[in-house]
């Protein structure tokens, strides 16, 4: 790939080095100098030491990796038992894959309509944060935007709990998940049905890790960020997005609406991994947090953006994206996952996607999505061999699509995979299909004691971050009822303790969740994050 910005920057990098090397022949004995080391086989002699790979890539690297796909999917699609997977590779501005395996929905038959191929939609989940960040790209540059755009210009409503942090906040430190918010603050929000600017707002009641230097992943600290480049533009985020880059780009079957992937024929249905087995038993409505997880895509409209990133933002001749504007995105902003060892890689995270060194020491850049409910799906992009991958799935994640595309990776640097890739990602997915819930798994006490009259336990307990909660009594059961969407049947177990069970993005099926009554004080086991779980009557 020689796109205008990697040579400018490869020009100045050569310029940097040469003037080094004249400073030190000035003071050093050219006689004495040993002899320059030539560049590996296969590697231009003009190519300054930080962009050149410590190997060169095989030969037919590609083209041999490609004919290896359709083998390694259907090797994953027998391991893991997933419904349904799309796949798609470019090199350089072409596409050279792009194929669909397996079925849209379980419950129908295996008929034509019914087979994925390279059109059909898939929802992307936390895929959308790197599409995302292409189009805050984008907008760099119009009316004073920049990556470093404090969030409060644009939201003056918008705060954090930490009066100092609130007006330094910006944009990329929403990309980059260093705002100092807790994991995945705000999710359990959506979950029972609140809007986004409804969660955007309890952002404020979340205490902070250290600014700039910590790291965690806030599908809702990221879509502060993306609301305040809409505000910038005076235009939804939705609307924005299809006309700042998804029309330009002609991705006609992508959108960052779900009413748009549910109106779809050509779409592939979520299935949750229950009971070993996949069922498409639920629907995941990811619109609160749309620009960190609600794209939805077909790997033939993923191959144009996946072309347009290796192009450093061009696209048929044309420069929709600021090189300059995009670099930063790509490059290292927070250490995202501390090396254990000094010998071990340091992850790092940029602005919505994820920067590291392979094995082969050559930059890769990539993003996962999970839904727990059901969708799977990775990209990875290897800039020095002007190659990428994206691999979409309609099951609860599992690790294949991370696997395929990494061993994609290996069949290019290496010309074989060299490790075993399904093992090392599959058990970290299976521990996050755990049941949450310290009683998960147990019987009640056999000398439980009965609780008391139902009707004790009625009334509405108020609670300021989660809204309140309500416990009626019905033919002679509790229910509970909690924000727009949650509710719940409570069981007697132990004396005042009750239970509920029940299955969401963040509760794997088998949840179970403790409530606990006190008087008029009412603890909710599973909402109880940051000490936030107690309402009261």
């Amino acid at each position: 790939m020689n796109s205008p910005a990697r040579l400018a920057a490869a020009a100045l990098l050569v310029i940097v080095l040469a003037g080094c090397q004249a400073e030190t022949s000035e003071s050093t004995d050219s006689s004495s100098a040993p002899p320059a080391a030539s560049p590996p086989a296969g590697q231009p002699a003009d190519v300054p030491p930080p962009l050149m790979p410590a190997m060169p890539l095989p030969e037919n690297a590609v083209d041999n990796a490609v004919a290896a796909l359709d083998g390694l999917v259907e090797d994953l699609m027998t391991k893991s038992g997933i419904p349904g997977m799309a796949v798609a590779v470019v090199h350089g501005s072409d596409t050279v894959y792009a194929k669909g395996f397996g079925v849209k929905n379980v419950d129908l038959p295996d008929t034509e309509d019914n087979r994925i191929d390279a059109d059909t939609v898939f929802q992307l989940a936390s895929l959308s944060k790197s599409i995302s960040a292409t189009v805050v790209a984008q907008q760099i540059g119009r009316n004073g935007l920049s990556w470093d755009t404090p969030i409060v210009s644009k939201l003056p409503w918008f705060a954090l709990s930490d009066p100092v942090v609130t007006p330094m906040v910006t944009v990329g430190d929403m990309f980059s998940h260093r705002s100092g918010l807790p994991d995945h603050a705000g999710d359990k929000l959506e979950e029972l049905g609140y809007d986004r600017r409804y969660i955007l707002e309890r952002l404020s009641d979340f205490p902070l890790d250290p600014f700039r230097i910590s790291y965690a992943y806030t599908n809702f600290g990221l879509t502060a960020g993306a609301e305040a480049v809409a505000a910038n533009a005076g235009k939804s985020w939705e609307d924005l997005t299809r006309e700042a880059l998804l029309a330009p780009l002609g991705m006609t079957s992508t959108s960052y609406q779900f009413s748009d992937w549910v109106a779809r024929p050509d779409r592939a249905v979520g299935h949750i991994h229950v009971d070993g087995h996949y069922a498409p038993q639920y629907v995941r409505d990811p619109q609160p947090q749309s620009p960190a997880g609600g794209v939805s895509s077909s790997v033939n409209d993923m191959t144009r953006w996946l072309a347009f990133v290796l192009a450093d933002g061009e696209h048929d001749g044309k420069q929709l994206v600021d090189p300059k504007a995009l670099l930063p995105a790509l490059t290292p902003q927070v250490v995202s996952d501390r090396a254990p060892e000094p010998a071990a890689r340091s992850g790092t995270y940029g602005y919505g996607f994820n920067v590291g060194t392979t094995s082969g020491a050559r930059m890769q850049l990539s993003h996962s999505g999970a839904f727990e409910l059901g969708a799977g799906t990775n990209f990875l992009i290897l800039p020095s061999a002007d190659v990428a991958i994206v691999a979409l799935t309609n099951a609860t994640p599992s690790g294949v699509a991370e696997t395929l595309t990494a061993e994609f990776a290996d069949l290019v640097q290496f010309g074989k995979i060299r490790e075993d890739w399904w093992g090392l990602y599959r058990k970290p997915f299976e521990q996050m299909q755990q049941p949450v819930g310290e009683l998960v798994g147990k019987q009640p006490p056999p000398n439980a004691a009965p609780p008391q009259p139902l009707s004790s336990y009625v009334g509405v307990y108020r609670n300021d971050f989660w809204g309140p909660a309500t416990v009626t009594e019905r033919d002679g059961a509790l229910e509970l009822t909690l924000g727009p969407k949650g509710v719940y049947q409570l069981k007697p177990w132990d004396g005042d303790v009750f239970t509920f069970s029940f299955v969401s993005e963040n509760a794997p099926p088998g949840t179970v969740s403790q409530a606990t009554f006190d008087g008029d004080r009412l603890t909710l086991e599973y909402f109880d994050d940051e000490g936030y779980g107690e309402f009261f009557r």
